[in-house]
């Protein structure tokens, strides 16, 4: 006789019971593969398309108010001394005022400063910023009042200062209705102030009456220099053109230069006079 019970299938105490009639479903698996396959396709692809447009809005708004820094720092030599030349000598530049544009990426865009003298940089600005300070310190050093607190405000004075010609050229725009123009182009043009700015501190060290000629002068030759500029490159693109304003806007930063001058060149340790 046989033992039946060696025949039938040996369950272990408290091991789950499978059901007898399991099949598997592959078509189940194929679907749910697909799916989600189908789902994170679709999400990827709407992803790049909401990040990448993003990108780009954001991309094409920051380089609307800014540029980029490297293009302010292109310069050579050459580029320096005609640069020099045409802020503190203006009305001997005999060229047209208006940049070189040239197509890059199928639109277009300005050269940069080493090949047009009309570009705007931060090379120039920067360096007689710099060399105003020192100036500043060594006359107050040649008068027994130097002193790195004294040095300290005559750094702010000068940022202060360069901040104030910046917020001059902006709003001015702003009111012409012209206020995309960069930034960094606004810092650039501010910044050329402390070239006359120099000359004039130099002039005083080297014979102190020379200052009350070189101030005038080059407060003359700034106010001459950014209304060129204000005129033939930013006004160019301002969407509303009102003749009389323009002029009257002109004329008035043309007139604030000498009262920002005069603060700039008293060189005292009460930064505030």
């Amino acid at each position: 006789m046989y033992n039946n019970v060696a025949s039938q299938p040996q369950t272990l105490p408290g091991a789950p019971l499978q059901p007898a009639n399991s099949q598997p479903n592959p078509f189940g698996n194929a679907f749910q593969v697909a799916g989600s396959g189908l789902i994170r396709g679709g999400l990827h692809a709407y992803g790049e398309r909401i990040f990448g447009s993003s990108s780009e809005y954001v991309q094409s708004n920051i380089s609307r108010y800014f540029s980029d820094p490297q293009y302010y720092f292109q310069v050579n030599d050459q580029y320096v001394r005609n640069k020099l030349k045409v802020v503190l000598f203006p009305f001997l530049h005999r060229g047209h005022w208006t940049r070189i544009t040239e197509p890059v990426g199928g639109r277009l865009s300005y050269k940069p400063p080493i090949f047009d003298i009309n570009a705007p940089d931060l090379y120039i600005p920067f360096m007689a910023f710099g060399t105003y300070v020192v100036l500043a310190g060594l006359s107050l050093g040649l008068r027994g009042k130097f002193s790195p607190e004294a040095l300290n405000w005559l750094f702010i004075k000068g940022l202060f200062g360069w901040f104030l010609q910046t917020a001059l050229l902006k709003v001015t725009l702003f009111s012409l209705g012209s206020g995309e123009a960069p930034l960094l182009d606004i810092i650039a043009y501010a910044g050329y102030t402390f070239t006359g700015m120099c000359l004039a501190v130099l002039g005083r060290l080297i014979w102190g009456y020379s200052y009350y000629f070189l101030m005038p002068w080059t407060c003359l030759c700034m106010g001459i220099f950014l209304v060129k500029t204000m005129k033939r490159v930013l006004f160019a693109e301002a969407r509303s053109y009102d003749s009389s304003k323009h002029h009257y806007l002109l004329l008035f930063i043309a007139l604030v230069q000498f009262p920002l001058f005069t603060w700039l060149g008293n060189i005292t340790v009460n930064w505030l006079i």
